[in-house]
This record gives C-alpha cells, sequence and structure tokens, in this order.
C-alpha cells in the first residue's frame, strides 16, 4: 500500500512538471506569435510610410512644375504639411540656385561660410584654400593652401583629387575639414547650381552665411519672415545689408525632402534632388541624388 502511495505521488509530479512544462512552451510559442505579429506590423507600417514619403515627393514636383505663380510649391525651405491616408506627411523643397555651390564659388566667399558657421578666420583661410586646391587641377599649391604633400604629411594615405566635388561629401576628405563643420553646412551646399553665390530668395540660413556683412541671428531672422510670406504679399524681403530678395525665374533642380508618420509613430523619411525635364523613358524628372532614413 506504502509503494502504491508512493508511486501515486511521483506520477502526480510527473503531471505537474508536465503540466508545468507546456505551459511555459506554450508561453512561449504565444509570445513568439505575438512578437512576430508586431514585427509584421512594424514592417508594414514603415513599408507605407516609405511610400507615402516617395507618394510626396511626387507631388512636391507636381507642385513646382505649377504653371500658377499663385499656388506653385515655394522652393525656399518652407515645410508643407498633408495628410495622405491617414498617414501624415512633411514635405519641403530648395531650390539649388539658393545653396552654395562648392565647385563654382571662390576662396573668399567660402572663407565666409566657414566663418560664419563657426570657425575661426585663420582656419578658415586655410580651409577654403585647402578645397580650392582639392578641386583645381594643378598640383600648386596657393597660400594656406594643401597640395599631396601636406596629406601625406598629415598621415593620410590620400591627397586631392584635383577635379571638381561630384558630391558634397567629398568635402569630408578634404584636409582640415571637421565633420561637425560639415554637417552644419550640408544643408547649404551644393554641386548642382553652378552659381557662386546663393540666391537668398531661396537660401537656407546655411548658405546665406556664405554672404558678406550678415550675422547668423540676421539670417534666421531674415529666412523667418521670407518664408512666412506667400506669393503677390510683398515685393520681397530686404536683406541687412540692402539687397531685395525675389524669386529670379524657375528653377529646373531641386532638393525635396519628405518625411511620413504613421498613426502608430514609424516614419520614413527621404530626401531626393531633383531635377525637371522630361528623358526618353517618359518620367517628368531626373533623379540626381537619393536619399533614406535621414534624420536631420
Amino acid at each position: 500500500m506504502n509503494n502504491f502511495k508512493m508511486q501515486r505521488g511521483i506520477a502526480l509530479v510527473l503531471v505537474l512538471w508536465v503540466l508545468l512544462l507546456l505551459t511555459i512552451i506554450t508561453g512561449v510559442f504565444a509570445l513568439m506569435a505575438r512578437m512576430d505579429r508586431l514585427e509584421a506590423n512594424t514592417l508594414l507600417a514603415g513599408t507605407q510610410a516609405r511610400l507615402s514619403a516617395e507618394a510626396a515627393i511626387n507631388l512636391a514636383v507636381l507642385a513646382l512644375r505649377d504653371p500658377e505663380d499663385e499656388t506653385r510649391m515655394l522652393a525656399d525651405g518652407r515645410v508643407y504639411a498633408v495628410d495622405i491616408d491617414g498617414v501624415q506627411v512633411e514635405v519641403s523643397a530648395i531650390d539649388e540656385r539658393g545653396k552654395l555651390d562648392i565647385n563654382a564659388t571662390d576662396e573668399v566667399t567660402l572663407t565666409n561660410l566657414f566663418i560664419g558657421n563657426g570657425m575661426e578666420l585663420t582656419e578658415a583661410e586655410s580651409l577654403a584654400a585647402a578645397v580650392m586646391d582639392w578641386r583645381d587641377e594643378d598640383e600648386l599649391e596657393r597660400v594656406n593652401g594643401a597640395e599631396e604633400d601636406a596629406y601625406y604629411a598629415a598621415g593620410l594615405q590620400v591627397g586631392p583629387a584635383n577635379r571638381p566635388f561630384m558630391m558634397t561629401e567629398e568635402l569630408l576628405q578634404v584636409i582640415g575639414m571637421p565633420f561637425e563643420l560639415y554637417r552644419r553646412l550640408e544643408r547649404g551646399i551644393t554641386v548642382f547650381s553652378r552659381v557662386a553665390e546663393p540666391d537668398p530668395a531661396f537660401a537656407p540660413v546655411e548658405a546665406l552665411m556664405a554672404l558678406p556683412d550678415i550675422t547668423y541671428e540676421e539670417a534666421v531672422n531674415f529666412v523667418s519672415e521670407r518664408n512666412s510670406q506667400q506669393p503677390g504679399d510683398s515685393l520681397g524681403t530686404e536683406l541687412p545689408n540692402g539687397i531685395v530678395a525675389m524669386e529670379q525665374g524657375r528653377g529646373v533642380t531641386y532638393s525635396i525632402q519628405a518625411r511620413a508618420t504613421m498613426p502608430n509613430g514609424v516614419w520614413e523619411q527621404l530626401q531626393a534632388t531633383i531635377r525637371l525635364g522630361g528623358n526618353r523613358s517618359g518620367n517628368p524628372y531626373r533623379v540626381l541624388r537619393w536619399r533614406e532614413g535621414i534624420q536631420n
């Protein structure tokens, strides 16, 4: 009898352990299923956000091509908010003429740009000369500049390319260019406008700092006033040096940024530099540059 009771006790313990193990396994499978469902929902939301951001870029292209001045999208960096099937989208465009083309500008303007964005005069002059030496075709080192020997002396394995910049990120290869400074400049520089100075009618604050006789606070106030105006509101916004900034014709090259946020908080951000004009495939524009997931 005692052996029988003992066996029943052991069997009961085994049953309890089996039940506990089944409970744990069931809980693990339920947790995995929940995680898979959440991951699938997040992936779906991310895809929807991306497609919404792409749609916003295409809508911006249409708005930039609008023949009516009063309704055409203003490419001065102001943000337009729109709801696309429940997705909150923010889109903005900057005419590339408003940026400083690092291939077309001169050494003095580059120096102004670097000083205006926080660099000391001596360092700014050296960096501007190094940029000019990086993009010119010769191996002659200008005053305060840097050619191949200076790069090797600094322990760098690669010297200047001696050609125009193909993308703005190449500025980081110029000797003396701090990453933090490049990040501040990035929004205001380009390789697509082919103009020596930024057009104040479209320029962001960072590009305005390349102009003489303007402080950072004045640039911020100018952009705020300019972007608060609508077409036909005034004759233009005046810079501190007395120049009135007015739109001169339509541009063809624009940087467009679109950020789409889903109701659950998932977002996607795209940046595209495009050039208007049809091609053989029938597209109304050509993509010059494409970036994804950029957080400014």
